[in-house]
């Protein structure tokens, strides 16, 4: 009798990211060692591009590794922090039923016109993102996404693309996105949000392929959900699916409850585009939003104490996964060699034929994104590097943002050091490596698109209008 092969399984998400920690710590005793140096520029610390130098190595020891791992949570505790309220308190207004039912008041109006959902939606999202730079705040709407999904026969992850991968398309075109645009073409010393024509473009080319990519999946899924690449999520959560053939009717307590929750989000999208509100303001005003939607729902403290516990509970796994790979960062910042690494990089483009160079300087960017996930802090650590390397090798200086805001932007989407990302997969439960499994052919798309306008923008000289 033959004896059948074992299936290769793919490692807990945990285990991927701890093997990335330790090969960044041999890195730290291989790689040579190097910084530049920061200099204040109207109000803002970016790197001189003349200052790279060599300095003394700081290899991470046995010990040091695990000293690591709590400065990576504590780096992103804000961010851990956030996902636990936001899931409990939103764990508060699932449980007085009123989202259930609101949404499977909008499900059964648009029963027969799913197919147009994904695009509508992820379309309001992707405007969003262009214009307002919506990024962190979507992992605030994928449980909502998902339930809609759901509702409709879908799974998790059709909810969490139609608004994390909306609004990524978004952010990532950039039309008028002051945290990464704007940053750049001010170091670039660039006019703010000029060459728009070119990123509009990028912006539809990218919805479209998009939109039919994530409706095929969903076509797919809801045709045969065992084909679901998180089937396993979908039987656990299936007590957590909407049968809108039973579902019962909005009341008035539900239509309060809604009609509070519309009003903290508008608030809070008010003051962060108005008084550049962050974690700490949206924390608080998910607090109040979760705390009166339980008076609303009748809820005692104790019922109210008891739901956001449940929530928390319930993301533990997806909110820890953000400190876990923020370790990756630390290791490489205490090493000293995201610097040089940096340095390294930029330098090998120098040697490329022109558009080719454009081309290389999208790769760049995108190797550049897993050290320095935050698209203004990846502004401030490149531009100044590779705007006068634009210069030398005769191209624009705003072919060099859109290299910069292409290889910030889409990348978020499948590395492990991205917040949003963590976050988002934490609010719907989704395996890592799962969603590597769905979103890989995809980033493969995009990086090819992203490359394509790289060379057309190198073929008409993309200048700043």
């Amino acid at each position: 009798m033959k004896e059948t092969k074992k299936r290769f399984k793919v490692p807990h998400t945990y285990v991927i990211l701890s093997i990335v920690v330790l090969i960044m710590t041999v890195c730290t005793w291989i790689l040579p060692t190097g910084e530049y140096d920061r200099v204040e520029v109207d109000g803002r610390t970016v790197v001189d591009a003349s200052s790279y130098h060599a300095v003394d190595a700081n290899p991470i020891g046995f010990f040091d590794l695990f000293k690591e791992i709590p400065k990576g949570f504590n780096d992103g505790a804000n961010v851990i922090f956030f996902i636990f309220c936001t899931a409990g308190m939103f764990n508060i207004i699932m449980a007085s039923g009123a989202i259930e039912r609101g949404i499977g008041k909008l499900a059964l109006a648009t029963r027969g016109k799913e197919k147009l959902l994904i695009p509508v939606v992820m379309a309001v999202f992707a405007l969003a993102g262009a214009t307002f730079g919506i990024n962190e705040e979507t992992i605030i709407f994928v449980p909502v996404g998902i339930a809609l999904a759901r509702a409709l026969g879908y799974d998790a992850i059709v909810g969490m693309s139609i608004v994390m991968l909306g609004a990524s398309i978004g952010f990532s075109s950039g039309i008028m996105n002051a945290f990464t645009v704007g940053v750049a073409q001010g170091i670039a010393e660039l006019p703010i949000f000029s060459g728009y024509g070119l990123r509009i473009a990028v912006w539809v080319v990218m919805l479209i392929v998009t939109v039919i990519y994530v409706s095929r999946y969903a076509k797919k899924v809801k045709g045969n959900p065992t084909l679901s690449y998180v089937r396993d999520l979908e039987v656990e959560e299936h007590g957590q699916s909407m049968n809108l053939d039973t579902l019962e009717k909005m009341n008035k307590r539900d239509i309060l409850i809604l009609l509070w929750v519309s009003i903290c989000f508008s608030i809070m999208i008010f003051g962060t585009f108005n008084y550049g509100w962050y974690m700490t303001e949206l924390f608080a005003m998910f607090v109040i939003m979760g705390i009166g939607a339980g008076i609303l729902a009748g809820f005692g403290p104790s019922k109210i104490a008891t739901e956001f516990v449940n929530g928390a509970k319930s993301i533990v796994f997806g909110a820890l996964v953000v400190g876990v790979a923020r370790t990756i960062l630390m290791v490489m910042s205490d090493g000293m060699i995201i610097d040089s690494v940096l340095h390294a990089l930029s330098g090998v483009i120098a040697y490329l034929p022109k558009s080719v160079a454009a081309v290389g300087m999208l790769f760049v960017q995108a190797i550049t994104n897993f050290f320095i996930p935050s698209g203004s802090g990846q502004a401030a650590a490149t531009m100044p590097l590779m705007t006068p390397l634009a210069d030398v090798l005769g191209l624009t200086r705003q072919t060099a943002v859109l290299a910069f805001q292409f290889g910030d932007g889409f990348t978020n989407n499948i590395i492990p050091t991205s917040s949003v990302l963590m976050g988002c997969l934490a609010a719907a439960h989704i395996p890592y490596e799962k969603w590597v499994k769905y979103i890989a052919p995809l980033m493969g798309i995009w990086v090819c698109i992203c490359a394509v306008f790289m060379i057309i923008a190198t073929a008409i000289n993309y200048g700043p209008f």
